[in-house]
């Protein structure tokens, strides 16, 4: 049985999803968080599942879906992490998106270039003053975005790197056991107290941000409990950084393993929409989109997943299936049409689609353009890649800039 979380596997997962999407497109996989599970390989599956309600994230519609995320034992903390709307199905997913869709439009977005680029060069600026050699996560692909979304929300700069050590430690809980789960208790009640303790403050001084805005709507009567909206801050943290540091730091290796097609992007920068959208397909900062719970049995490939069954859809096997992108382990910056699932498809297409993809842009950019001598500090072999089952990222990305 494939182990999702078996380092060989986290180190390289292509081989073995082409290997399944032609001989087992619907294998049982072994996962700490979920046990024995199913999951979906190939791109049209892994579309349909996606769009599918029989597919759910809510795991209290299926009683008998029972794993220490369901598990009485779980302190509450854990399950009140759950409240938001990744977790949930309409009308309850609809109601909590609504409060923070006007702040991710395309249209908002695009307001905060300016401001993502003066982020940027800043970055940039301070790496390359210091020293030749960098490492490129630290430097540029988490600060970037993590400032961006911490502004957004009102998270104060003082507070932002505790936070990414809390973000970090709960992305390593997918790939954790029950008994290692208790090792994050102490981490997800820090959190929580955090949290509450910014609730509190905007609920008697109320600023421009979007914490403000979720206290508001559950002033205005919308029903929003406290839990809610701590779940929804750190949803919000979480995905507002996490996919656009692999976008960036992936992405930026993808370029520097294929120099021609990182000379290519030099020479013509009207293709980085088209070299962003392939980054994402050819890397695939999430992984695996949410796990779902099949709230009836489903037939698929011959396979019979009883209801209450854990599945997995595998958007980074999905982006390579050979039955819709032609060479699929090849990078092409001017590949079209690409209709990768990087960001999901159906209600839970991810939020911050357009945000991800403008830092993703603004940075790629900038780096091609400021850095063109760039190249790895180190073999890609010597490469390591972070044990988070979720996200596809790299522990670090050390590079000489020059």
């Amino acid at each position: 049985m494939l182990s999702l979380s078996s380092q060989s596997f986290r180190t390289d997962p292509f081989p073995t999803y082409a290997a399944l999407r032609r001989d087992d497109p619907v294998p049982v996989v072994q996962q700490p968080m979920t046990g024995k599970s199913w999951m979906i390989t190939r791109y049209e599956d892994v579309a349909s599942a996606l769009k599918d309600p029989r597919f759910t994230t809510n795991m209290s519609r299926v009683r008998n879906a029972m794993s220490w995320m369901e598990s009485p034992l779980l302190p509450s903390a854990f399950r009140a992490m759950r409240s938001n709307m990744l977790s949930a199905d309409d009308p309850a997913h609809r109601r909590l998106r609504d409060l923070v869709h006007k702040a991710f439009t395309p249209r908002m977005i695009e307001t905060l270039g300016p401001r993502i680029q003066r982020i940027t060069d800043d970055l940039l600026d301070r790496a390359g003053s210091r020293v030749n050699y960098v490492e490129l996560i630290e430097d540029v692909a988490l600060p970037l975005p993590l400032t961006v979304i911490s502004e957004m929300l009102g998270i104060p700069e003082e507070d932002r790197a505790r936070f990414r050590k809390w973000s970090n430690a709960m992305l390593e809980v997918s790939s954790a056991g029950a008994l290692q789960v208790v090792g994050f208790v102490p981490i997800v009640y820090r959190m929580m107290r955090y949290f509450r303790q910014l609730i509190a403050q905007r609920r008697v001084q109320p600023q421009d941000d979007l914490i403000s805005e979720l206290v508001r709507a559950e002033q205005d009567g919308d029903r929003l409990t406290e839990d809610e909206m701590i779940s929804t801050i750190f949803l919000l943290l979480l995905a507002g950084h996490e996919t656009t540091v692999n976008l960036i730091a992936s992405g930026m290796l993808a370029l520097l393993e294929h120099p021609d097609q990182r000379a290519c992007l030099r020479e013509n920068l009207d293709l980085m929409d088209s070299a962003v959208e392939e980054l994402l397909r050819y890397g695939s900062p999430v992984e695996h989109a949410s796990p779902r719970v099949v709230t009836e049995d489903v037939e698929l490939h011959g396979k019979l997943m009883p209801k209450g069954d854990f599945v997995w859809l595998a958007l980074a096997s999905a982006n390579r299936d050979e039955s819709v992108f032609p060479n699929p382990d090849q990078l092409d910056i001017t590949r079209t049409p690409n209709k990768h699932l990087a960001f999901g498809l159906g209600i839970h297409y991810c939020l911050g689609a357009p945000l991800a993809r403008l830092e993703g842009k603004i940075a790629l950019r900038a780096l091609v353009e400021r850095f063109p001598q760039m190249q790895l500090a180190v073999p890609t072999s010597q490469l390591q890649w972070r044990n988070a089952i979720s996200v596809r990222g790299l522990k670090s990305l050390p590079v000489f800039l020059r």
